[in-house]
């Protein structure tokens, strides 16, 4: 930690203040080495996979969640409406359950999700997410796409008039 001590009473050599490649973590009997997420989509990576397309406002939603979806740990569901965190569902084994965390808080909080947007670190390789998500006013879906079973979880957004944008990036934080 002395480079980021260093860099913030020095900002002459920025050099050397550059973020490390690679993140460490400790777990149980062992390490993980991973690369630090310096991905972000662009509007040129995005792409709207549902016959519903999102307007301006709602696309605002979607790309403030993928932000926030970056930084949370994983399995990660976040939910967001007015450009604000509504909910999260965080390092849960599986993505559903986040899901049914992140709605149980919001309900905790009194905030209500209809016309929210649902960003997953991770594709939804059932459409089940994505249904509970509907159930619960959810109106708006981001998230990085690559599933074999996609066309699933698109279906039931066309079948529900829901906007679903696929971003080509996973963002997946141990």
């Amino acid at each position: 930690h002395l480079w980021q001590e260093d860099c913030k009473s020095n900002w002459t050599n920025m050099e050397r203040c550059i973020r490390p490649k690679r993140q460490v973590r400790s777990v149980l009997n062992g390490l993980l080495e991973q690369d630090r997420n310096t991905a972000l989509s662009t509007p040129e990576s995005h792409k709207v996979v549902s016959h519903r397309a999102p307007n301006d406002s709602e696309l605002a939603d979607m790309l403030f969640a993928e932000k926030v979806v970056k930084h949370t740990r994983s399995n990660a569901i976040v939910l967001v409406k007015g450009q604000k965190l509504l909910a999260s569902g965080v390092g849960q084994t599986s993505r559903i359950d986040a899901l049914r965390q992140a709605i149980e808080k919001a309900r905790q909080f009194n905030q209500s999700l209809q016309g929210a947007a649902m960003a997953s670190d991770a594709f939804f390789p059932f459409p089940d997410c994505v249904d509970v998500a509907h159930q619960a006013g959810v109106e708006l879906v981001i998230h990085p796409g690559g599933s074999i079973r996609d066309q699933e979880s698109i279906t039931f957004c066309n079948e529900h008039g829901m906007a679903m944008i696929t971003t080509g990036i996973r963002h997946f934080k141990h």
